[in-house]
């Protein structure tokens, strides 16, 4: 059989979590602001005037006994849709931001063995910028591929490390969140009491405003006559939300009541703006939604024949 070639771009192009305290690493080279090796300035964090020109540097150490070849570029940074970590664009994708506004020095550079290089950056910003937050990153792609076999399949990887760019283009900030399409999936066991339920609660957090927020999400849960069946704030939502962006989530619901009627109420909360969106909850277990179906079946059968007997007598 043929083996098929794939290239896959790993490392710190998917750059999960909060910014850590020091510089973006992957154990074999890192990247930063320069003069950041103290670990002050671990990420760019710049402000601009729409129309300005900024000019700063970065460096690329080497931390391994061999000479090693990066290709140096901007990207573009969003929320992953599987957890909403923070990622930037591939090269070869549009750019459509501080991607597309910086640019470096030298495209290529050839980093000695434990030796470091550092190369002048330029972000000219145009002038019908819009105001808020740019969040990009600066990318040092290692041009040697790693081998990898998958079976059929002949894998071939490139790592990448980039250091976080956050550029904030002065003008009028206008946080926006909200929660769309929650949703409510209920799972049981067929007999009430002989096994645990669940729910699963599905929703979308968007940004819709102009700057980076950090979120937080209330969940609530109310039964018939208003009774609380559950509340808590959720652990596993984006530590940083950026502008423009939207993430699906999920929540678990452990122990969700087996015959209950309700709603299902997310609140979601960043800075200045705080919205909410319900969803219906029902459960009832399939063995007593079963009883009621012939319940109703057999009553719909007997009105049926009461009828047509009443119309035969007449």
């Amino acid at each position: 059989m043929r083996k098929l070639s794939v290239l896959l771009l790993t490392g710190a192009l998917l750059l999960l979590g909060a910014p850590a305290a020091g510089a973006a690493d992957n154990g074999s080279w890192s990247v930063f602001p320069a003069a950041a090796d103290t670990g002050t300035r671990p990420y760019f964090y710049l402000s601009a005037d729409p129309g300005a020109t900024l000019t700063d540097k970065v460096t690329v150490k080497n931390k391994t006994g061999d000479p090693l070849t990066f290709r140096l570029y901007a990207a573009d940074a969003y929320n992953t849709e599987r957890d909403g970590g923070f990622a930037v664009r591939a090269q070869n994708e549009k750019q459509r931001s501080v991607g597309a506004w910086a640019r470096t020095d030298r495209d290529r550079v050839t980093v000695k063995p434990h030796g470091s290089v550092t190369v002048p950056v330029t972000i000219k910003v145009p002038e019908d910028a819009e105001p808020g937050d740019h969040p990009g990153a600066l990318v040092a792609l290692d041009e040697r591929v790693d081998p990898a076999d998958a079976g059929a399949v002949a894998v071939g990887i490139q790592k990448a490390v980039g250091a976080r760019i956050y550029l904030r283009v002065n003008g009028p900030t206008m946080p926006a969140l909200s929660v769309d399409d929650v949703k409510v999936e209920h799972t049981q066991p067929l007999v009430p009491g002989t096994g645990t339920s669940r729910a699963v609660i599905s929703y979308t957090l968007h940004n819709r405003g102009n700057v980076t927020l950090s979120p937080k999400v209330a969940l609530k849960a109310e039964g018939l006559f208003g009774r609380t069946l559950l509340a808590r704030d959720l652990k596993r939502i984006p530590s940083e939300l950026l502008p423009r962006q939207e993430v699906r989530l999920t929540e678990e619901w452990k122990g969700a009541p087996q015959l209950e009627w309700g709603e299902v109420k997310l609140t979601a909360s960043a800075r200045d703006t705080r919205e909410s969106a319900t969803a219906a909850y029902f459960a009832l277990p399939w063995l007593v939604a079963g009883v009621l179906l012939v319940l109703l079946a057999g009553g719909a059968g007997l009105w049926i024949r009461a009828r047509r007997s009443r119309r035969r007598t007449a």
